[in-house]
């Protein structure tokens, strides 16, 4: 198991090992974005039980890109004071620790009550006609949110991009060793790569190269703001469905995913991380493969960055394998860890069982990410 606990180096930032805490919603934070005292206990948790790099839950840039109730907010200075404590309990216990920027988008849940709705819950949605002031590439519904946002204006986009660039200013000042743009699951900077969502006709919209500017220029933003060395990772989904590889549904193909990384490494991406949507990764999950190694190796050998691969890494043969063998720099894991964040240090000391985690999928009821088995693991 050597090659998981060698140091993983993205830029100055060096971690004690290859593992990864991907980004998780705990929903725990204040109303306004800010950190809680259960939030500083998780992270503080994960830090202590020997993972190396821990990314933050989704951390919104704009007051209208709120992704979610309890999501942690990056995007005024009064927010800042508390962060310091987080990164402050990474560095104690040994771990590095990433904060993952995001605008939330069509895909965003929204209480009934929310501020940003323009017609109540309980009336019928109008495709094309904007029922919140949520930005969007262009006013399509969400098939599952039943949103449809406002189709952002070039000025708009600009500022948005703005915005990434000073929290990614604010984070450094903090203290996170990186900052990670998140250009997947669904969320606005990857509709704009989905022509699902992106119907534009202007510079944001038609071809591969339009339609990735947004995120282009949110990552020259962060560049700007925060230096041209610090860590700048880039969430990327390989696919918008991973059982239709070839995006023969009208979605981002593997191979657009491919050439938008290319953009975002030329843009100044100093690592990609590789992802997808999990909940359709059905043939991965059968198989007890990680869900996006093949297309994690692919990266690896074709850009000139680290390449950290997410999902369905469950034990640590697997995990010393592909390392071995892909040539991807790190693996990030999020379930394992709810379970036992105590997880990386029981396989260091000898006992390289697999992740206890049963994928029963109750954490996935986002309040506090609970576990039914986590108890028994940390007895």
């Amino acid at each position: 198991m050597a090659g998981m606990f060698d140091k993983l180096t993205i830029g100055p930032m060096v971690a004690r090992n290859r593992i990864v805490r991907s980004a998780t919603a705990e929903s725990l934070a204040t109303m306004a974005g800010g950190l809680s005292p259960e939030l500083l206990g998780i992270y503080g948790e994960l830090a202590w039980g020997g993972v190396g790099t821990i990314v933050t839950g989704y951390m919104y840039v704009a007051p209208d890109g709120k992704p979610s109730e309890g999501a942690l907010g990056l995007y005024d200075d009064s927010l800042l004071g508390h962060l310091r404590s987080l990164t402050d309990v990474a560095h104690e216990n040994g771990a590095c620790i990433v904060a993952q920027l995001v605008y939330g988008g069509s895909k965003s849940k929204l209480s009934a009550d929310d501020s940003r709705r323009l017609q109540p819950v309980d009336a019928a949605a109008v495709d094309g006609v904007p029922n919140t002031t949520i930005l969007g590439a262009s006013a399509i519904m969400h098939p599952r949110t039943h949103l449809v946002p406002t189709e952002a204006t070039s000025e708009q986009l600009a500022a948005l991009a703005d915005a990434f660039g000073l929290a990614a200013m604010w984070a450094r000042a903090c203290g996170f060793d990186g900052v990670e743009l998140h250009v997947a699951h669904g969320y606005l900077l990857s509709q704009f790569l989905s022509p699902n969502f992106n119907k534009r006709a202007d510079e944001y919209g038609g071809s591969l190269e339009n339609r990735a500017r947004l995120a282009v220029q949110c990552l020259q933003a962060i560049r700007a703001q925060a230096g041209l060395e610090y860590p700048v990772f880039a969430k990327l989904n390989c696919c918008d469905d991973w059982d239709d590889p070839a995006g023969q549904r009208g979605g981002l193909s593997q191979d657009e995913s491919a050439q938008v990384a290319a953009m975002l490494v030329e843009a100044g991406a100093s690592c990609i991380d590789v992802s997808g949507d999990w909940h359709t990764a059905s043939q991965a999950v059968e198989t007890g493969e990680p869900y996006f190694a093949t297309f994690g190796a692919r990266l690896a050998g074709e850009l000139g960055v680290p390449v950290i691969v997410t999902g369905g890494w469950r034990d640590p043969d697997t995990i010393t394998r592909h390392l071995e063998s892909d040539g991807i720099a790190g693996v990030a894991m999020s379930r394992p860890f709810i379970c036992e964040p105590n997880l990386v240090n029981r396989w260091r000391e000898g006992d390289s069982s697999a992740s206890a985690c049963i994928e029963c999928g109750k954490c996935q009821q986002y309040v506090g990410i609970p576990c039914p088995v986590r108890e028994k693991c940390m007895a």
